[in-house]
């Protein structure tokens, strides 16, 4: 059976002490893409549009980090730790190699795979994201809807989600409204909203992200693999200033900024981020 985002079943495979939830769909040719996604974010918070568009080439795999949504455990404090246990659900897949897409705090996780269990990795996307110690979020409004919760869904609000993901313009909440739909169309075997536990760790370890460690940017020279760097011309969580330094620190790197877009651009054009992102994972 050919299964998609909306009904790839839910499984789980265990290494390290933890139960990791995933879902695995798509062509069976070449090497797999795993999606590692933003802040308190499971397998259900990626666009169908996307992801079902990086099926017909590839196999795609979705998972919920330890601690996170539907997988056990608890969340380590630090993207490091993330990465690691990353790494180990990789290899409980029997997956020698894989491609990454990082978004957001997924492109954290990325990056310290990318330094600390290379091996493994083939290509990387990093979407929305920044190195370490990387320019802040100006944007008053930011930490105050990043922590809002829908008490109806335990998950960020549309309305959060609309300004911190999107551009203001009449396009990009346009955009932003049409990615919601598509991302609430899965209705059965959904993934659960992620934990207090989880989001109190994510954000410890953004904190630790924030601070510096040795010549700034420096770990960005020891990452060699080629890298496509992604964001809008205005992304207000992580500006988009950030998306500049990895592509100039990172050895074997290159940009790819949409107009109009923001946090979220891979979602507000998801066809032309398919293509890009095709393009390179093919080279």
């Amino acid at each position: 059976m050919s299964y998609t985002h909306v009904t790839a079943p839910t499984q789980f495979v265990e290494a390290d002490g933890i139960r990791f939830a995933y879902r695995r769909f798509g062509k069976e040719a070449g090497v797999p893409l795993v999606l590692m996604p933003h802040f308190r974010a499971g397998m259900d918070h990626w666009d169908p549009a996307v992801t079902d568009g990086f099926a017909e080439e590839r196999e795609v795999i979705l998972f919920d980090n330890a601690g996170v949504a539907s997988s056990s455990g608890e969340t380590p404090s630090t993207f490091e730790a993330m990465g690691d246990y990353a790494s180990d659900f990789v290899g409980a897949l029997g997956l020698s190699q894989v491609d990454i897409l990082g978004f957001s705090i997924g492109g954290y996780i990325a990056q310290t795979m990318a330094l600390r269990h290379s091996k493994i990795i083939r290509r990387l996307i990093l979407v929305g994201t920044g190195p370490r110690n990387g320019e802040p979020s100006s944007d008053t409004n930011y930490p105050p809807l990043a922590a809002s919760t829908d008490p109806a869904t335990g998950e960020t609000g549309l309305d959060a989600f609309l300004h911190l993901f999107f551009s203001p313009s009449p396009r990009g909440q346009a955009a932003g409204r049409a990615f919601w739909e598509r991302c609430h169309s899965r209705k059965t075997d959904v993934d659960v909203p992620s934990s207090p536990q989880t989001i109190s760790a994510q954000q410890a370890a953004g904190r630790e992200w924030r601070e510096p460690r040795g010549e700034r940017f420096a770990d960005l020279q020891l990452i060699t693999q080629p890298t496509l760097v992604v964001n809008g011309s205005h992304d207000v969580m992580i500006p988009t200033i950030n998306s500049f330094t990895l592509a100039q620190h990172i050895p074997d790197a290159q940009l790819v900024v949409y107009p109009d877009s923001g946090h979220a651009s891979l979602f507000q054009y998801p066809e032309l981020f398919l293509l890009h992102a095709s393009i390179f994972l093919n080279e």
